[in-house]
Order: C-alpha cells, then structure tokens, then sequence
C-alpha cells in the first residue's frame, strides 16, 4: 500500500509539472466522418454518454400497433409451383456482401467465425476494401512502425486537438478531442493483401478493391498489380471513384467537375493500366459508384460510359444511403430526431423508395449484359442514428431492402462497415484496451445478412419475387424464392411491435396446381422490440449482446414445423420477426454452401509476444476466465497484468508523452 500510495502521489505531481510540456497534447486520429465520442442524437441518455457509438446505449421507443384496419393479420398467399414472370433475373447466393472502410480492416479482419457462417450457407462472401479513405492510399514498402496499415500523419494539414488528465481512484484517464480538416492519407503495405489472401484460404471471401483516384495525372497503380498477383481469382472487381459526383462538394476537384469530366478521368485510368505490363487482367473495373447526390446514373450512362469502357467494366456500380446523421456529427446539413424518423424505416416501403430510382438504371444494364451493383449502404450516412441502425428495427429494414434490390435485378448489396464510432455496423471488433478480455458486437444488419444468406441459398441460380402480400400492405411484405425455376422458400415479415400478440399474423400459404407438403419447416428471427438491442434469436440462437461474441451462433437451434391440412400451411409471423419457410426437404441451405468449420478465437503470432496458458484452461476460459493472474505482456522485456493494462494501457499513453520511464517505474509499483 505504501508503494501504490507513492507511486500515486509521484505521478500525480509529475503531471502537474509536466502540463506546460505537454500542451500540444495526445493527437489520436480518426477517420474523417468518424468521432471519438458519441453524438447527442435521440434522447438524454445519448447526451449522457461518452462511449464509442458501436456501443451506444440509446434505446428508442418502437412505434405503436398500426391496428387492424392498418395491419390485417389474416391472409392468404396462392403460390406459383414454378418461378412467374415478373420474378428477378438470376442471383447468386453471395447477394448480401459487406463494404468495410480501408482504414479499419486492421480492426475488422479476425472476422473468420462470422464469414464462415455465411460460406455454410452461401458458399461464399463478396467483401469490398474501400471506402473515401482509398482514394489517398498508397502501397509503401514498410511502415515506421511495421503495421500493415496506418494514416500518414504528415500530409494532414490543420489538425486542432486538446487532452483531459483525470486522477481518480489510482487510474489516470486522458480523454483527447480533436477537430481536423482532412482525412489522413493511408499508407499500406503487401501484408494488408496477404492477410485478405489468407482469409480466403480459409473462407471463401472474393474481394472487391479500390484505385486510388485523387491524382489522374499520376496514377497508383501498385494495388493492382499487387492485388492481382497476390489475391488471385480472389479478387473479383476494382473500383474507380468513390462517389465522384460528391468530389467538388468535398472540395476534391474544381467546382465545375461532372459527369463528362469523370468519363475522361475513367478513359486515363483505363489507358494507363493497359500501358502497365505488370497488370494481366484489365477487366476488372467498377464505375461508376455515384452516390445520386449531384448527378444521377443516367447522365453518366448518357455520355456513352458503358459503350466506351465496356471490355474493362466487370460491373457497374452506385451507392446510396437513405439519409444521414450529419449533422450530429458535424453540425452541417439537416437535423434529425432519431425518435421522429424511426417509423420511417419501419415499413416496406422504406427500400422501395430507396431502389424507385435506380430501375431504370438496373434494366440498363440488363441491355448492356452487366450486372449492377449497389456497392456501400447502410442505414444512415455519418454513422446512422442511435436506437435505430442498432436496434432490432434494422434487421428488418436491412433484411426487406436485400430482399428488394435482389428482386429489382441489383446484382448484389454490400452493407457499410466503419470503426467504434458508428452506430450501423453489422459486426464490430472488441475495442483495443479491451480486446484481452472482452468479445465481438455483432450487430442487427448482420443477422439480416445470415437470414438472407439461407433465403438465397448456395445454388447461385436463384430467383425471388414480390409476392405483395396482404393486398400490398406496407407492414408485412412476402417474398417468394425458386431455385432451378422452382419454389424452394418464401419470407415473410412483420413490421409492427406488440408483445400483445394481436399483431401477430396468420399467413396462409397455399400452392397453385401443385400439392403441398403435409408440413414445413420454419425458422424465425425474433426479437421482443423492434427498437430492442441485441439478443435477437435466429431460430432460437443468438449472439448475445455487446462484447458477447466470438462469431458463432450461441444456444439449441429451434426449427418450428407447420402442419398443411387440405393443402393450407398457416404460417404465424410473431410482431416483430420474421419467418422463413422452407416449402420442401432438401430447401435447407444451412451447411450446404460449404462444410461447418469453427476458427479459434486465439492465434500465435511471433513467439516472443506470446503468453503460454495450460490447454487445458485456455479450454474452458476463451481466452478471458482462469487468466486474470496470468502476467504477461506484448512488449518484449516488459511484465505486467491484464487487470492493471486493461484500464488504461497507461504505459502507451506515458511513452506518446516522452514520460515512458517513469510510467513504466510508475507500473511496477502499482501507481495505476
């Protein structure tokens, strides 16, 4: 005690003679469009916390039962035998992918439990690496520190940041704010694409990346050429342009800039890697990823893009968010109150509205024998909204807006994911001071992407239709899925919460010509609340809550049957949930994309780094329980506890401050 008591009063004082040496303060970075802190959107509770968005505890309130006259919950569903005119051309099982930010794939990519339960039922995973942040990036030999990823700190002009010291309880904590003007440009190295290289020797994940597009006179290309050799038939697609009708916003090219521009910086592009020995397959690429904010798709297919790059297009491409919460975040553009627009997204025609203006470019391509792509969404640009991109609500929203692009003849959907500081991502790493100890966040669009997985199946020759069910009502759509022209599973959703039970609906199915099984099988993915946060159930399984995670399905499966007398199967839909229907035996896709297969959760990376643990405690601990005396480190030369580390990795802080001696002194006799 004597020691802690010193060492406490020693650091105490040494801060306080320190401040004036330290007044430039701990600069940490954040991606641009991301903060350290938490916006103040949706109610007190938000304003009151301080915690990483991916964590945020906002709960919002599910919009009440639209009632009978809004909501009929009995209704009948004639089914077609064989797929009908009007359903979408040919999918793949690979529908529903995900876009992660370039900046956070270091973060993201021990992921492999989450993509393998996928690949189980798909046979595969599209992954796009990109985002605004690759645009700067740039492929460099090493790094200073020998990460595969980091921001170039140097090329960033105008960066304002303060830092709060707080002693309390033995534990110092510094809470840095920072305001910046640019985005740090990325420096990467080869490792970053042999590490997606080795992902997909484990699970099938192909790859979509990026060309930098900031300097057209003086093109990167390295990624290319680098991501070809290494990634192989893994990669499948690289984009040209992230959003190019927003660059003269963002002050990335002159204020004139349009579509026509684009088109010519497209035809460089096109010139210079045909111009590159190095680049084998030039008909990789994606453009032209329009956002519909200035230009719509149609005035780039109008100045001849398509006809003119077509040996080099693999796909063409847009993106698109319902809204945003910018003004959260930045205090530009529109306010908007979580609370008021949580309906919004509550109902059918909430991906329909999205999708109304890109039909027209959808049949486009069609004519032109390309596939369209709806290459990043999500809930809400910014980082969605509190209570409700992490809320039940949206697994729905997400799981009936797949559903639709699919049935619109969109070619895939790739589902945004960003750092700690957003509210939509599917999936979410433990944070860095935590990641000894705590788990995976796996969030609602993730489940919406499991549950679409097993509706599309692994055939890669699936078709889905718009049933329009309940006389088209916006509260429980119903989509019909063939495979081989023939029904194999329908979907069926409900909107409303009401722990009543008399919003619940009662759909029966009947098959036109045709004789129905005398009983279905049926999985539900449920929750209490549409504006409920986690446990949700896929068929009696869930992954928890928060830090609850290590990428598997936890708990019994629960399969429900539904018997069919007279050729009617009647089909409950819980208020909110979701059922699917499987219409014959062999319509399971569970595990017919590929074999079950279950990753560590631990791995060794260099020995000197690493901590022995008896086998047979690290069993029964995942990596956490029966650990906590265990005394380690991943410095070399350095010990200390996980339960002293974890509180605020104070050592890495004192050494940013050129004060890593006296912390480390500090350390050992129990200072902090």
């Amino acid at each position: 005690m004597f020691w802690k008591t010193l060492g406490s009063s020693l650091l105490l004082l040494f801060l306080l003679l320190l401040a004036p040496l330290v007044s430039a303060s701990v600069t940490v970075w954040y991606q641009e469009g991301q903060k350290a802190l938490a916006t103040a959107t949706g109610s007190a509770e938000a304003a009151s916390y301080t915690g990483s968005a991916a964590y945020n505890p906002v709960v919002l309130q599910a919009p009440p039962p639209p009632g009978a006259s809004a909501l009929p919950t009995a209704f009948g569903l004639a089914l077609q035998p064989n797929v009908p005119l009007g359903a979408s051309i040919i999918q793949t099982g690979g529908f529903f992918g995900f876009s992660i930010e370039m900046s956070v794939v270091n973060q993201v990519f021990p992921f492999l439990n989450l993509m393998a339960n996928i690949q189980e039922r798909t046979g595969r995973i599209f992954i796009r690496v990109g985002g605004n942040t690759q645009e700067t990036a740039v492929l460099v030999d090493h790094t200073s520190d020998g990460r595969i990823l980091e921001k170039d700190l140097v090329n960033v002009t105008n960066p304002v940041s303060f830092s709060l010291f707080k002693m309390k309880d033995n534990i110092l904590t510094i809470n840095t704010h920072e305001y910046q003007t640019a985005t740090p440009p990325l420096i990467f190295t080869k490792e970053l694409l042999y590490m997606l290289r080795n992902i997909s020797s484990l699970v099938n994940v192909q790859w979509y990346l990026g060309v930098p597009f900031n300097d057209t006179s003086n093109f990167r290309l390295a990624i290319a050429e680098q991501g070809e050799l290494i990634l192989g038939d893994y990669l499948v697609g690289m984009q040209v342009g992230n959003e190019p009708d927003l660059y003269a916003d963002h002050g990335h090219r002159p204020a004139t800039y349009g579509p026509y521009d684009y088109f010519g910086e497209f035809g460089d592009l096109v010139n210079a890697m045909n111009g590159d020995t190095n680049i084998a397959n030039r008909e990789l690429l994606i453009g032209p990823s329009v956002s519909t904010g200035r230009w719509t798709p149609e005035q780039v297919w109008n100045t001849g893009f398509v006809d003119s790059y077509s040996s080099s297009l693999a796909y063409l491409s847009v993106e698109h968010y319902p809204t945003d919460n910018c003004y959260a975040q930045y205090g530009v553009g529109t306010p908007r109150d979580p609370q008021s627009i949580f309906p919004s997204y509550l109902t059918h025609t909430a991906g329909q509205s999205i999708i109304a203006q890109y039909l027209n470019s959808t049949q486009y391509a069609q004519t032109k024998n390309k596939r369209l792509l709806m290459f990043e969404t999500n809930t809400a640009s910014c980082g969605g909204f509190p209570g409700i991109s992490d809320a039940f609500g949206a697994a729905l929203w997400g799981l009936d807006y797949a559903m639709q692009l699919a049935y619109s003849n969109f070619s895939g959907a790739l589902f945004h994911v960003g750092g700690q500081n957003v509210y939509y991502n599917p999936f979410t790493p433990p944070p860095t001071n935590q990641s000894t100890f705590r788990k995976w966040s796996i969030g609602p669009i993730y489940y919406a992407a499991l549950v679409m997985a097993e509706a599309m199946g692994p055939s890669n020759n699936t078709q889905v239709i718009d049933l329009q069910a309940n006389s088209n009502n916006v509260y429980s759509p119903a989509y019909a899925i063939y495979e081989a022209g023939t029904l194999q599973r329908v979907l069926l959703f409900n909107y409303a919460t009401d722990n009543t039970g008399g919003s619940d609906l009662q759909v029966s199915l009947t098959l036109n010509g045709a004789t129905i099984p005398d009983s279905v099988q049926v999985k539900y993915l449920l929750a209490a609340s549409a504006a409920q946060k986690g446990n949700y159930t896929w068929a009696g399984q869930t992954f928890g809550v928060n830090f609850a995670s290590d990428g598997r399905l936890m708990g019994a499966e629960n399969i429900q049957s539904a018997t069919c007398p007279g050729g009617t199967c009647t089909i409950k839909v819980p208020a909110p949930g979701v059922a699917l229907v499987f219409m014959s035996p062999g319509a399971m896709t569970d595990g017919k994309g590929a074999k079950s297969e279950t990753f560590s959760t631990t791995y060794l990376t260099r020995t000197r780094n690493t901590v022995s643990v008896d086998p047979s405690v690290l069993a029964t601990s995942n990596g956490h329980t029966g650990m906590d005396k265990i005394i380690g480190s991943t410095s070399e030369g350095s010990e200390v506890s996980a339960a002293e580390v974890q509180h605020v990795g104070i050592r890495r802080i004192l050494a940013a401050l050129g004060i890593g001696m006296l912390g480390s002194w500090l350390l050992l006799f129990g200072a902090v």
